[in-house]
């Protein structure tokens, strides 16, 4: 026998041992050895309370449940979304993952890449457990029950700094007017009037303009847009993107925004160089007290002199007293895994733990969310601090919620109008030039349904 001929037999055997060791491994793994689940978690590493939730959340469920191993990648903000978007792409979704009820989850939804959850949810009696609007099918992205939200989401919230404005002897603004005219007072102590980071192209869409669109659209604006008896390019649409011109014009919003990354204005918020700050719901999560180190980027003792409302009223629009509200985040499963398999169990037992009650009382403490989905959580028995508890009555500071735009429009849409918004603020379009490229997006995408 040639030397090559018995190089090949070698390499076949270590091949066929090789694969028997890696088949004695897996029926092992289904046979009462821990199951391992691979977990894409959203998670800011340096934000207050990341290090209680490793333990609180994910220690916990580790050591109540120890025959599942978790091997989890914590990631944030583009960084997460990317990765989601190249797995996808791979066809190595995670077994769990956080998830957006459409938006920049839409991938998962439209392909449907997610497992439908009501079979599960119906299977262990807890439909009744969660809210009507947590479990509405219409309100995510495929249709069905991809993900198990763990809140309802106000993604435009306007905070108030009330020391900043009673030492310029001011008051919050009502009106749009009232808010332009306290631009030179507040420019002349060398303060910003309104703090919004707008580096990342869909803060701008997800944190005002959704709420301003709806203002001079109207509730359900974006369905007539959808059934085709509207145009992005008509006056509604283009007055609101008129608007955010407005805002980079008339100094309430300054240009160089566009240049901080998402959370670069915290500090100065707190720190009283800024009289107002746009930004989502969540943010409170940012100025309350880590409960890892007992520090907070605002007092309780201070908490008191901010305030958490919605944007002023605005000449011209048609519904007032209104932000844009969507279904919040939550967890889903892979479609991969098989049905009635073990590690369908073991998935399903985590995101049950993490979207359950305990869990979100967790969030409601720290932060994380403002309204929960679960319905036996007591909120008024919780230790909240006064901006906590701000969110948590934040529905009274509207009398309606319109549509997220990345929550109503597929990515071909929604992406124009993120850079968009960001072109109006440096000046290298007009909100007609901006208009016009959306709607040949929306009809280009139109054309492929």
């Amino acid at each position: 026998m040639s030397i090559c001929k018995k190089l090949v037999l070698v390499a076949l055997a270590s091949l066929a041992v090789f694969a028997a060791g890696c088949k004695k491994k897996e029926a092992a793994a289904g046979s009462g050895n821990q199951i391992e689940l691979r977990v894409l978690n959203y998670m800011e590493l340096t934000a207050p309370n990341a290090a209680t939730e490793r333990e609180r959340v994910w220690g916990a469920f580790e050591k109540a449940n120890p025959d599942i191993k978790i091997v989890r990648e914590d990631l944030y903000n583009d960084p997460f979304h990317q990765k989601v978007e190249a797995y996808a792409a791979a066809g190595r979704l995670p077994d769990v993952l956080y998830v957006w009820p459409s938006g920049r989850s839409t991938t998962l939804h439209t392909q449907k890449l997610l497992k439908d959850l009501l079979p599960l949810l119906e299977k262990d009696g807890l439909t009744s457990l969660y809210t009507a609007a947590a479990l509405d099918p219409a309100a995510q992205g495929g249709g069905y029950i991809a993900m198990l939200p763990r809140a309802i989401t106000s993604s435009h919230a306007f905070y108030v700094n009330t020391e900043v404005l009673t030492a310029a002897g001011l008051t919050p603004a009502k009106t749009y007017a009232e808010l332009k005219a306290q631009v030179p007072v507040l420019k002349a102590k060398g303060i910003e009037t309104v703090i919004m980071d707008n580096e990342s192209d869909w803060v701008m869409q997800s944190c005002l303009f959704s709420a301003i669109a709806g203002r001079f659209g109207g509730e359900g604006w974006e369905k007539i847009i959808l059934s085709g008896q509207a145009k992005f390019t008509d006056p509604d649409f283009v007055n609101a993107l008129q608007f955010i011109d407005t805002l980079y014009k008339d100094g309430v919003l300054n240009r160089t925004s566009l240049t901080a990354a998402y959370g670069d204005g915290i500090g100065k918020f707190s720190n009283n160089q800024g009289a107002y700050l746009i930004d989502g719901d969540w943010r409170i999560g940012m100025f309350i007290t880590d409960k890892s180190t007992g520090q907070a980027v605002i007092s309780p003792e201070r908490q008191n002199n901010f305030l958490m409302t919605i944007f002023p009223d605005i000449e011209g629009e048609k519904l007032h007293q209104s932000t844009s509200t969507v279904l919040g985040t939550g967890w889903a499963m892979s479609a991969a895994i098989p049905s009635g398999s073990a590690k369908e169990e073991a998935a399903w037992r985590l995101i049950k733990w993490l979207s359950g009650t305990e869990v979100q009382t967790y969030m409601l403490e720290t932060g994380g969310i403002a309204t929960p989905t679960v319905t036996n959580i007591d909120i008024s028995s919780l230790n909240l601090e006064p901006l906590q508890i701000a969110a948590s009555n934040f529905g009274s500071q509207y009398e309606a919620g319109t549509v997220v735009i990345d929550g109503a429009f597929e990515g071909e849409v929604h992406v124009p109008i993120n850079v968009g918004l960001q072109e109006i603020g440096m000046g290298d379009k007009t909100p007609q030039q901006v208009a016009e490229t959306i709607q040949r997006a929306f009809e280009n995408w139109k054309a492929k349904q």
